[in-house]
């Protein structure tokens, strides 16, 4: 059998063995065939640079595939565990000179997978469980409550140093980590209305609350809409939006995915807006490729191509504005974190910046590596957790050698994943969306 480079070494199948793949949507060929495993991706790849195994890398993987696709492998635990080690950050997008686009196939991948291979119960109920609670905002907030007992009342602190964490498994141990502060307003919720827009509206813009982000993260999506309305959109909150649903996406429920894609799509196109304001770079990477997503709907099809067609980072937005909305000065040292799915699956990288530029006083700093994701990657660091925090470890060490008093990102899991791993290196650095910096300098608060 022929070898990738690399050499990774397969088991031919037993005769009984399952078809790895089905009909729907495998990993085409023609996308695996414009792989020609020169090995541009492999500096960047989190996890070969993790572990050295060519069948952890991109090229490596893609090989895999297209094993699968002819049958010359074993479908088994072996062989999908390099897929879920991969933590579709897309890193390799942006190395690869021949345009391949792994997007696409680890994604066609996880969906064949989560269809068809039986996974171990204990890991079926920790999906369940995730994909029951996280995409649902309403269930989400029944969570707020008990965590803020938890949190409020010392008891996290005596569970910490009682020792009993170590009990738990390395899963529920990492959420345990991950948690967020909550308030007493998270728990209320916020009912505060869209601003109107300064000046002679622009563009009539309608904005994504999310899930995770209209929960725990509630402040940005305040500063979002201020800032736009500031800088003379008119802010359109849709009612029945929820979940876009990203995490699905990325981890290969599709039926879940394309049932939350059609939800938003029906809620944007209600409301009647120019474009669509996103303020988390998952959720823009997944809204994005709706048109893909629902390629075979005929009834959304059409819909989910023009309604991909206007969606926008909410820095693209600004960024194409002449700043309406004075900036007041903030001094301050910023180390600006790139999200993933916003610097390799969207080429986002000079809008962010170029706004935090325009900050008075605020001194911009770069962090060392930046095309290495931080762990999160969705919810990738609740289902590998000691790949996701050596990679939390290293993005921490890399932030605190900038000599930042404060990073920022384009994206709440990242915002998690860099509370938590600055907090075990023994720095609380504050972590924030960048877009409340500039809410923070138009409204002229201080540092």
């Amino acid at each position: 059998m022929a070898q990738a480079p690399g050499a990774i070494n397969v088991t031919a199948p037993a005769r009984q063995a399952l078809q790895i793949f089905d009909a729907h949507h495998p990993p085409a060929d023609e996308l695996i065939n414009q792989c020609v495993h020169c090995g541009f991706c492999l500096s960047t790849c989190p996890t070969y640079r993790l572990w050295g195994e060519e069948a952890d890398s991109p090229r490596g993987r893609i090989y895999l595939m297209e094993l699968g696709l002819k049958e010359e492998v074993a479908f088994n635990q072996d062989y999908v565990d390099h897929f879920d080690r991969c933590l579709g950050c897309m890193a390799c997008l942006t190395s690869c000179p021949s345009g391949v686009q792994y997007d696409k196939l680890i994604e066609a991948t996880r969906a064949q997978i989560q269809r068809r291979f039986g996974r171990r119960l204990s890991e079926r109920l920790f999906r369940r469980m995730i994909f029951a609670i996280f995409p649902y905002p309403d269930r989400l907030r029944w969570l707020l409550f008990p965590l803020w007992i938890y949190q409020q009342s010392g008891l996290g602190n005596l569970v910490r140093r009682s020792g009993v964490l170590s009990w738990l498994p390395s899963r529920l141990r990492a959420m345990e980590s991950l948690l967020p502060e909550v308030s007493l307003r998270a728990i209320k919720g916020s009912a505060a209305p869209a601003p109107r827009p300064t000046g002679t509206p622009r563009l009539r813009v309608g904005m994504l609350v999310g899930c995770v982000q209209s929960v725990f993260f509630d402040a940005v999506n305040q500063a979002s809409a201020r800032v736009l309305a500031a800088e003379g959109c008119e802010v359109i909150v849709a009612p029945n939006q929820g979940c876009c649903g990203a995490l699905m996406t990325h981890a290969g429920e599709e039926g879940l995915a394309v049932r939350f894609a059609r939800r938003t799509i029906e809620a944007f196109d209600a409301c009647k807006v120019d474009g669509i304001a996103i303020n988390a770079a998952g959720c823009g990477s997944a809204m994005k490729e709706y048109g893909h997503l629902l390629r075979d709907d005929p009834r959304y099809a059409a819909r989910a191509a023009a309604f991909s067609a206007r969606c926008r980072d909410i820095s693209e937005i600004l960024a194409g504005f002449a700043p309406r909305a004075v900036r007041h000065p903030l001094p301050i040292r910023v180390a600006y974190h790139d999200a993933c799915h916003l610097q390799h699956a969207q080429g986002i990288t000079a809008e962010p910046r170029q706004l935090l530029k325009s900050i008075p006083g605020l001194e911009l700093l770069e962090i060392a590596d930046p095309a290495i994701c931080c762990g999160s990657a969705g919810i990738y660091n609740l289902l590998e957790p000691e790949a996701a925090r050596q990679l939390g470890n290293q993005k921490a060490q890399n932030v605190l050698s900038s000599g930042a008093e404060m990073v920022v990102s384009g994206n709440p899991g990242c915002t998690l994943q860099l509370q938590s791993c600055l907090k075990a290196a023994g720095r609380s650095l504050p972590v924030l969306h960048w877009i409340e910096l500039l809410d923070a300098s138009i409204k002229g608060a201080t540092k």
